[in-house]
């Protein structure tokens, strides 16, 4: 096919209780003063083909991830696929999108049930279908921009039933302007839109791998070098896994991240000492990458894991109060946790 597939993913990151890090990134509105953590929104571009992070756009909770999205608009080429869930889906970005002669597949937006008319049907599930403009403009876009805008265009729409035991969704529907059922036949979205997972496994990396989860500076600026450092360290373990797979002849997604994190640790002693003879230090970092790509994660298609703990959380009341108003049950084995 020779495109780019870009995978767009949001999540968020937590950072320590100060006030210039309450000031920049509020806590949740749902959550009682001096309760909660300071929240960052973040928006990813991931590579689909190396798992690396290509672009990203931060801000505080309250900003939408399509928000974010957009101002890494400036960063995509013509000829890149984006793939996203339906967080991403709506008429004005498909649309402009579009006329930067990039391409989306992402999941239906559960809202676009109006303004929608079968213009050909393809083959069963698949179907050509108009999406038409709504009288409401965004409130992001300037009326101007948006009367300027089709008040129609044709997309692709494939669904598609998830028949695996223990999976939650069933059926998904996938819209994209890639219309040509030849070049682009159903069960390719049906693949590529199933790749859309890597995007949480590459999260699940740097958050819970590597610890950017819950950030430790306590001033904003401090923060933004914090992440900026987290993402130059991800890149570059992604750039050494991709060297070992090309070298061997192995999948880069399928070489652990968390291997190879920790062959680094190993290794970085000895690679410190040759360092200086160029001829020892190319063969030890032959047989390093050797190492690295020879700890692969095991093909396991359809598996389920459910997301459980088997450790047991100390029993320990929750600060439901701001600590100043806190009073503690002095006898914690009177203490029992609310179930929510």
């Amino acid at each position: 096919m020779g495109r780019r597939v870009k995978i767009v993913d949001g999540t968020g990151i937590s950072m320590p209780d100060t006030g210039p890090n309450q000031k920049r990134f509020p806590q949740s509105k749902k959550q009682k003063k001096g309760c909660g953590f300071p929240l960052m929104r973040l928006v990813v571009i991931f590579s689909l083909a190396t798992g690396s992070i290509l672009r990203i756009a931060y801000g505080a909770l309250g900003v939408h991830e399509r928000t974010l999205f957009r101002s890494l608009w400036k960063w995509l080429v013509r000829g890149d696929i984006i793939l996203a869930d339906r967080g991403f889906c709506s008429y004005a970005d498909f649309w402009f999108l579009l006329q930067k002669g990039v391409d989306c597949v992402m999941r239906n937006n559960r809202r676009r049930s109006k303004g929608v008319g079968i213009s050909k049907r393809l083959s069963r599930d698949d179907h050509l279908i108009v999406w038409k403009k709504t009288r409401v403009c965004p409130k992001w876009l300037s009326l101007g921009k948006w009367n300027a805008m089709d008040d129609e265009f044709t997309v692709r729409q494939i669904k598609f039933h998830v028949k695996i035991k223990g999976f939650r969704t069933k059926q998904i529907t996938v819209v994209t302007t890639l219309l040509d059922d030849k070049a682009f036949p159903k069960e390719f979205f049906v693949f590529l839109y199933r790749k859309r997972w890597h995007a949480e496994l590459f999260l699940r990396d740097i958050k819970i791998t590597m610890g950017m989860d819950v950030l430790k500076c306590k001033t904003p600026a401090m923060i933004i070098k914090e992440l900026n450092m987290y993402i130059i360290a991800y890149n570059l373990i992604r750039c050494l896994m991709l060297q070992a797979a090309a070298n061997n002849g192995v999948s880069a997604l399928r070489i652990s991240f968390k291997g190879t994190i920790g062959a680094i640790r190993q290794w970085a002693p000895l690679l410190n000492i040759v360092c200086h003879n160029k001829h020892k230090f190319n063969e030890m970092m032959k047989v390093f990458l050797d190492y690295i790509a020879g700890d692969t994660v095991p093909d396991r298609p359809n598996r389920f894991e459910p997301r459980a703990r088997k450790r047991r959380a100390k029993n320990y009341q929750l600060l439901n109060k701001p600590r100043s108003e806190f009073k503690e049950i002095y006898h914690r084995n009177k203490y029992k946790k609310v179930l929510s």
